[in-house]
């Protein structure tokens, strides 16, 4: 199974469950996130989401070892697990447990609350890969962080510790990793013990104005990735991560 769940009353944990691959993301992967999301914006009996990684990876994103030669076509596919996410109407906490690379760090736009494991550290790799953002972080990051910080972030493809994460807005706790699940769970009960159409209410004000703009931002960074997929950039980035070796932009 690529996720499991289980609930602890009004609470859902759904955990990415491929520790093998780090839980990176490959089309099943994307559409097994989106049918959990759907079945729990429907269920009444959840009130909160918290959503973590199996293993010692939060997710290390998308799976470059994964060819799409080896792979059903996906059902719902990023763009569906992306409008799963944006139209989902309850909290969604992160508990992130590890490493967040990629999709594993800019999921952090798209939820309500992000508590970070003291070892944890999260990356937007995109330019040391050739290509560029997605997610719509273009528009989340400067939003939660400020438009300098999310420009390094997004330009750099540094790593980022979990203090500096709260420090730049990504986090809004950082915990020690024994209590990580503990704590959120915790204040995810905090929210549960709320109305639920209360809570509902509340979210849908908070993200109504913004969904046109994530989905634009989505579709322009779809595009964006897909003219430089595949590219002599991309090429040499993914044949230094085969090859264990840093990749040489010197000529790009």
């Amino acid at each position: 199974m690529l996720t499991t769940t289980h609930d602890q009353g009004a609470v859902r944990v759904l955990r990415f469950n491929r520790p093998e691959a780090l839980n990176a993301f490959n089309g099943a992967m994307f559409d097994a996130v989106a049918e959990e999301l759907l079945a729990a914006a429907e269920n009444d009996a959840v009130k909160v989401l918290i959503i973590t990684g199996e293993g010692r990876a939060f997710s290390a994103g998308m799976d470059l070892a994964d060819s799409p030669s080896n792979q059903a076509a996906p059902v719902h596919g990023f763009e569906g697990m992306f409008e799963a996410f944006i139209e989902f109407p309850k909290p969604i906490l992160l508990a992130i447990n590890g490493v967040g690379v990629g999709f594993g760090c800019t999921i952090t736009g798209l939820v309500d609350l992000v508590f970070m494991a003291e070892s944890a550290k999260l990356r937007c790799p995109f330019t040391a890969l050739g290509l560029t953002a997605e997610a719509a972080s273009t528009v989340t990051f400067p939003a939660l962080m400020g438009p300098q910080m999310a420009n390094w972030v997004l330009l750099s493809s540094e790593w980022l510790d979990a203090q500096t994460c709260k420090t730049y807005g990504l986090a809004f706790e950082v915990v020690a990793d024994v209590e990580l699940l503990a704590r959120t769970m915790e204040q995810a009960q905090v929210l549960a013990a709320k109305p639920l159409a209360s809570l509902i209410t509340t979210k849908e004000m908070l993200m109504a104005p913004r969904r046109g703009a994530l989905r634009e931002a989505s579709e322009i960074e779809t595009a964006a990735l897909g003219s430089l997929m595949g590219g002599p950039a991309n090429q040499e980035a993914i044949a230094a991560f085969k090859e264990r070796r840093e990749p040489d932009f010197a000529k790009f």
